[in-house]
């Protein structure tokens, strides 16, 4: 990456200078542009989705696609950071049939809780629809949405081997292809003057060609990796890893459920405890808040990358340099876009209706607190996978859990979605908080027990 010699001074230079963060840079870059043109398009869908729908079937909506997603994850093992651990690390030895072996293992084990979920859809769809989205006629939109779960078959394994093989550019565009597709169809449903049904097939269409457009890539590259035959790897090159590989998808699989159950099946607890209008209110709060997230995402599975290979090397300053880099860049967009979003969000929320003020806004300002720290410290999760110590982000997010459950109980059937605005930002100001001071403990302790001098 060419540094114009003006910026190859001071802190900012070193920074765009250091192999490490350049690697980083460019590959969020390729995310970044994928994520925010995908952003703009979604924005575009959301508004177009609330003005044709109104606040209730807006929450409607939100309840049936989070209720499938929720069940979806609730199976899932996170294999998209299990391939790129131990696909990584079998290929960084040059053990080209183990890394094989391991994706294969991957996508068979995500195959079965795929099929598991989808199971589960089927079985739970009209208790969803009763009593989340307080309508028992909607029990086959449930399950119209739920056709994404085998259409995702295995789609983390695919992501995770993408990313592996530094194939940032290709995801990108997959995910912006998903973005046009919804977005045509949205238009086209807003137009002729369609329902939830419509913009539900629409939202459909697009995570069926993101699923099926990231599982071919997968493949194509899976055999110009190991060759034609590589799904053929014996599951028995790994078996002494087998336990290892278990533990790790386990855990990481634990912190994933009580996130799911805490975190991301807020708009089906709004549903259930207060109603569809609040979880549309809510609903809509998120929604504004990807002007935030979307351009510091990227840094999750690109930093992650970079941390596995620096702390197998055991290069500790590399390490701490990664992280510090990464919190500063996040800073620099993080801390104005949430100043811009309260001082203008009152007229980012008309943008979808004004019936969405004021509670949308209040939901948000709660919202920026917490999302505003989670983002500067996008790494506080995932930093300690490859040190070894999956179970601990679980441990923690399980006291933040259940915490978390009592307040929802207690908040939300009062207050709405600025009471659950209020249980999010408290989770991540504690999460986020003691996996940052443990990851720095740990790397204090590894550093000063086995020092290396920096790879560069």
């Amino acid at each position: 990456m060419k540094i114009p010699t003006l910026l190859q001074k001071g802190p900012v230079g070193r920074l765009l200078t250091n192999p490490l963060m350049q690697r980083v840079i460019r590959n969020s870059g390729y995310l970044f542009t994928g994520s925010a043109l995908s952003a703009a398009l979604s924005m575009v869908q959301g508004i177009l989705a609330a003005r044709l729908l109104g606040v209730e079937s807006f929450g409607v909506l939100g309840i049936i696609t989070v209720f499938v997603s929720v069940i979806n994850r609730l199976t899932s093992f996170r294999m998209a950071e299990l391939v790129v651990n131990y696909v990584g690390d079998f290929s960084e030895k040059g053990e080209k049939q183990r890394a094989a072996a391991a994706f294969k293992t991957a996508a068979s084990f995500e195959m079965g809780s795929s099929i598991l979920a989808f199971l589960l859809i089927l079985g739970l769809a009209p208790y969803a629809a009763t009593y989340l989205a307080q309508d028992s006629s909607l029990v086959g939109l449930f399950l119209l949405y739920g056709l994404i779960v085998p259409a995702h078959l295995v789609a983390e394994s695919s992501t995770g081997l993408l990313q592996y093989l530094n194939q940032f550019r290709l995801l990108a565009s997959i995910q912006v292809a998903q973005s046009v597709v919804t977005l045509l169809l949205i238009v086209s449903a807003f137009l002729a003057g369609g329902g939830l049904v419509a913009v539900l097939v629409a939202y459909l269409a697009g995570k069926v060609v993101w699923s099926l457009g990231i599982t071919g890539a997968a493949l194509v590259h899976a055999h110009r990796a190991w060759g034609s035959g590589w799904w053929r790897a014996p599951f028995s090159l790994i078996k002494i890893r087998r336990k290892e590989m278990m533990r790790f998808g386990i855990s990481t699989n634990l912190t994933g459920t009580l996130t799911l159950l805490s975190r991301d099946s807020e708009i089906l607890w709004l549903g259930a405890l207060a109603g569809p209008t609040a979880a549309g209110f809510y609903k809509l709060s998120l929604a504004i808040l990807n002007i935030l997230l979307i351009p510091v995402q990227p840094l999750i599975s690109t930093t992650y990358r970079e941390l596995a290979r620096e702390v197998g090397a055991r290069a500790w300053d590399n390490v701490r340099y990664l992280l510090r880099s990464g919190s500063l860049i996040a800073a620099a967009y993080s801390i104005p876009a949430a100043l811009f979003l309260m001082v203008l969000g009152p007229w980012v929320v008309s943008l979808w209706g004004a019936e969405f003020l004021p509670q949308s806004y209040v939901a948000l300002i709660i919202l920026l607190v917490g999302f505003t720290f989670i983002n500067v410290f996008y790494w506080n999760r995932t930093t300690l996978l490859p040190f070894g110590l999956p179970e601990y982000p679980a441990k923690v997010t399980l006291v933040a859990a259940i915490a978390k459950v009592v307040a929802i109980l207690i908040l939300v059937p009062r207050y709405g979605a600025p009471g659950m605005a209020a249980t999010l930002s408290g989770f991540f100001l504690f999460t986020g908080g003691v996996l940052v001071w443990k990851t720095a403990r740990v790397l204090r302790q590894r550093a000063e027990a086995a020092p290396l001098p920096a790879a560069g």
